[in-house]
C-alpha cells in the first residue's frame, strides 16, 4: 500500500512541484491549500491529487484535518511542511499582527502538524518530515525579522525533533531554498530581482521543480540515514 504523503501549501508554487515529485515516486499524496479554491481545484483535476482546505496555523483546524485525511486516506507516514506567508517590513514598521501571523504560519503549522502525526509515525515505526526553511532563515534578510525568525526557528526545530525521531525509523530533515522563480519572487521589482539573480553564482533562480527532488531524495523509504540535516537548495548563493 502507497504511503500517504501530506504537502502543506501543496497546491500552488514549490508545494505542487513537491506534490507532484512525490506523486511520480509512488506515494499517496494530499495537498493542503489555504484559500486559493479555483488554483487548488485546477490543480487537483489536473493531477488527480486530492486537496484538503485548513488553516495550518490553526492547532483545531489541523487536529480536524489530519483526523479526516487518516479516516478517508490512511495514517500520514510523509509530511512536508511547506506551507509560508510573508508580511514583510523593517521592524520599525512591523506591527504585532505582521510578526505572528508569519510566526504562526510559518513556524507554528510545523508545530501543529507535527504534533498531530509523530505519534502514529512511532506506532508505525517510520517517518519522514521535511521543514521547509529558506536561506533568508540562514542568512537573514534586511526587512523579513518575522520571516527570518521563523525560518530560522524551523532549523532548529528540525534539528530537536530528529533526535526525538530517530530511534523510531523516524527522520527529520529540513531544505533551506535559495530565491526559486514563484509568484512570490516574481512580485518583486525587476532591478531588485537582476541584483539578487547577479548574487547567485549559478547566475539563476532556481526551479521549483529543483527543491522539489530534494524533498524525493529525503523522503525515499532508503533514505533513513539522513536526519538532523539542512540541505542547502539555493545556486551557491550562501554556502552555510
Amino acid at each position: 500500500m502507497a504511503r500517504v504523503a501530506l504537502v502543506t501549501g501543496g497546491t500552488r508554487g514549490i508545494g505542487a512541484a513537491i506534490s507532484r515529485a512525490l506523486k511520480a515516486q509512488g506515494r499517496t499524496v494530499v495537498a493542503n491549500y489555504g484559500g486559493n479554491d479555483t488554483a487548488a481545484q485546477a490543480f487537483a483535476a489536473e493531477t488527480g491529487i486530492k486537496v484538503y482546505k485548513f488553516d495550518v496555523s490553526d492547532f483545531a483546524a489541523c487536529q480536524e484535518a489530519v483526523k479526516h485525511i487518516t479516516a478517508e486516506i490512511g495514517p500520514i507516514e510523509i509530511l512536508v511542511n511547506n506551507a509560508g506567508i510573508t508580511r514583510d517590513g523593517t521592524l520599525a514598521k512591523m506591527d504585532r499582527t505582521m510578526w505572528d501571523a508569519v510566526l504562526d504560519t510559518n513556524l507554528g503549522s510545523c508545530y501543529n502538524l507535527c504534533k498531530l502525526t509523530f505519534d502514529g509515525m512511532r506506532a508505525q515505526k517510520f517517518g519522514r518530515i521535511v521543514n521547509i526553511g529558506s536561506i533568508n532563515g540562514q542568512a537573514g534578510q534586511y526587512g523579513q525579522v518575522n520571516y527570518a525568525a521563523a525560518k530560522s526557528g524551523i532549523h532548529g526545530f528540525t534539528k530537536a525533533l530528529a533526535q526525538e525521531g530517530a530511534r523510531f525509523g523516524i527522520t527529520v530533515n529540513a531544505i533551506a531554498p535559495g530565491y526559486v522563480d514563484t509568484d512570490m519572487v516574481r512580485a518583486v521589482p525587476g532591478d531588485v530581482l537582476q541584483k539578487i539573480i547577479a548574487r547567485i553564482p549559478a547566475g539563476r533562480l532556481g526551479k521549483a521543480e529543483d527543491i522539489a527532488r530534494g524533498v524525493a531524495f529525503l523522503t525515499a523509504d532508503d533514505a533513513d540515514f539522513v536526519t538532523g540535516s539542512t540541505l542547502s537548495i539555493n545556486g551557491g548563493q550562501h554556502m552555510y
